[in-house]
């Protein structure tokens, strides 16, 4: 067999469709090795900046080659060595002293693997949730808009996904928005709970940095408070042990689990109404629903919103066990397992996102399918108010109640059995006992009357709510998006 070339060996072998189909470059990017790497050789730039300013012997020169060589990555070389010592820190602590042979005495001074290791981690997770804190603002922002726009629709209600009392097009997309405010802000807090581990030694203790400084207990918490701001956080964990605290890692995947929970409802919503041809996601000019039934239009948007997320909400599982069985200081059980888990639910939730943008952008109602499916459930609803209005005119309610009750059977019977039309308005019409409101049906039936306060809840809703929790991301609402592969 002659030997692939480039492109063939990458086809030879499995990538994840999370990267290679469906998530954006910047999040792949994220969680690359390149962003990785390029971090630990910044923490450790940072270190030697703050230990130098602190009074420990180190040059303005070994500074200038670190700064010069942060991005000159030979990851044949350290890879290379990983092989050799394995041990991926060493391996970079080897490469990096490489390329910067007069710092290579004072890089990685008095830190421990986890320094670079789990420091990286907390800023790959910041900035990944920075960037889907704004994909989710646009998501509601659309939904928004939608929602404004329909305010006023009356539509079928479902409890048990049986008819219910009306509601309008616009309330029931209130109730998706509202589970994603609620994302926003865990996702928010999430972001801002997150601390810097910091420069905290082997087992949380600091002791190579107290001793690096002779003893001097206000250099080594200023070596830490350095550190931090200069990776951009305002607090470390004032305690660890070799790790910080797996815990944190449960938080940020329950978050993300979360909003894995309410796209999926929102879109299993999209799905059922699809069926109902009341409302549609997107269909493109060119797209293909079935390779055997050309008529189809799958939701096949929504439905990858919902197989994606079901894997997203599974995550969780994950930091869970990892966090329950971290022995004492640390054990190394942790490290294979968050390297999947953390990228799959940033990357998943990253996709999902996009995904929901795309259909929110291009919704579909179909008004006329919408009434006519009122006009056969809405009769039954009715007879509250035809009661009402029979006693007004002086009518019997017992008497009513039970003429309300033969035809409204009547008319059941029709629909369930013979397959008809609802036609219990005509046979009111019909008899004679209904006389006295025969005039004011068309009034009693308008399904506008049915929908309570939902206009007026969707504009109080949006106004008070929505509109303002959207402001941080008004520079970054961007354009529509495109649907990935």
């Amino acid at each position: 067999m002659a030997t692939p070339g480039a492109e063939e060996d990458v086809l030879s072998r499995y990538r994840s469709p999370l990267v290679s189909r469906y998530a954006s470059p910047e999040m792949g990017f994220n969680f690359s090795e390149r962003k990785k790497f390029g971090t630990w050789r910044r923490l450790w730039l940072y270190l030697a900046q703050a230990e130098k300013s602190l009074g420990l012997p180190i040059t303005d020169e070994q500074i200038k080659e670190m700064e010069a060589n942060l991005d000159n990555i030979d990851f044949k070389m350290a890879a290379e060595e990983e092989k050799k010592l394995r041990h991926d820190v060493m391996a970079h602590v080897h490469t990096f002293a490489h390329c910067c042979p007069k710092a290579a005495a004072i890089i990685h001074l008095g830190a421990t693997s986890c320094y670079v290791g789990d420091n990286t981690d907390l800023i790959v997770l910041r900035d990944g949730f920075n960037l889907l804190l704004p994909k989710l603002a646009r998501v509601i922002s659309r939904l928004a808009d939608f929602a404004e726009k329909y305010a006023d629709l009356p539509t079928l209600g479902f409890t048990h996904y049986q008819p219910a009392q009306l509601t309008t097009v616009g309330k029931r997309c209130c109730l998706w928005i509202q589970d994603l405010c609620m994302d926003l802000q865990n996702l928010e807090r999430a972001r801002d709970d997150l601390r810097f581990r910091g420069v905290k030694g082997t087992t949380g203790t600091q002791a190579s940095f107290l001793q690096l400084f002779e003893g001097d207990h206000s250099k080594v918490e200023e070596l830490d408070t350095l550190v931090t701001a200069k990776a951009g956080f305002k607090r470390s964990y004032m305690v660890t042990g070799q790790t910080y605290s797996r815990k944190v890692d449960i938080e940020v995947l329950s978050v993300l689990a979360s909003l894995g929970a309410s796209i999926h409802k929102i879109c299993t919503d999209i799905r059922l109404l699809a069926n109902l041809k009341e409302i549609e996601e997107p269909f493109e000019k060119d797209q293909i629903g079935s390779s055997a039934m050309p008529y189809k239009r799958n939701p096949m948007r929504s439905e990858r919103c919902c197989s994606l997320a079901r894997h997203l909400m599974t995550l969780v599982l994950d930091p869970l066990q990892t966090a329950s069985v971290q022995w004492f200081e640390r054990t190394l059980d942790d490290s294979a397992n968050r390297r999947v888990c953390l990228a799959e639910a940033f990357l998943t939730a990253d996709i999902i996102l996009s995904t929901l943008q795309n259909i929110s952008e291009g919704l579909v109602v179909y008004p006329k399918v919408i009434e006519r499916r009122i006009r056969q459930e809405l009769p039954f609803m009715a007879t509250e108010n035809i009661i009402m209005a029979m006693v007004k005119a002086g009518g019997n309610r017992q008497d009513c109640h039970e003429k309300i009750r033969v035809l409204s059977q009547q008319a059941a019977a029709v629909v369930k059995q013979e397959g008809g039309d609802n036609d219990f308005i005509a046979r009111v019409q019909a008899d004679p006992y209904f006389s006295p409101i025969h005039k004011q049906l068309e009034s009693l039936l308008d399904p506008s009357s049915f929908t309570g306060r939902a206009p007026q809840q969707v504009a109080k809703f949006l106004k008070e709510e929505v509109r303002p929790a959207l402001i941080p991301y008004q520079s970054k609402m961007g354009g529509k998006i495109e649907l990935a592969l």
